[in-house]
């Protein structure tokens, strides 16, 4: 029998939101707020306040640490896409992270992927 040893599994989420407009994916505020909303919304254990970056041609980049894992996006205003990767542990509900940025950025066209990592 092999024995676990260190932290748990975790599980490696993925989501990109099409049809999202220009000027939400370039509101820096507000997508650090979206980012906590997610987080507590699923149960994630945040580890310090998201780490907010403006990338050229207008897109944003932010990442919130997690005890275990992370909640990071990217956007691209130009082709109207926010790209979100979530990496936490396993028995945590990330599909609850992605409702609220569904829900939120008011966009249908979500497309979602998961592995198990670890």
């Amino acid at each position: 029998m092999i024995e676990a040893h260190g932290p748990p599994p975790l599980v490696h989420r993925t989501a990109d939101f099409r049809g999202v407009t220009a000027a939400v994916l370039r509101d820096a505020s507000s997508l650090s707020g979206l980012l906590l909303s997610a987080a507590g919304a699923a149960g994630f254990s945040t580890a310090e306040p998201p780490l907010v970056r403006s990338l050229p041609r207008g897109g944003i980049a932010a990442v919130l640490f997690l005890d275990l894992g992370h909640v990071s996006l990217h956007t691209l205003p130009e082709r109207e896409l926010l790209l979100l990767d979530l990496l936490v542990p396993q028995g945590k509900d990330p599909q609850k992270a992605i409702d609220v940025f569904a829900r939120k950025l008011g966009t249908a066209d979500v497309r979602a992927g998961r592995l198990d990592r670890g």
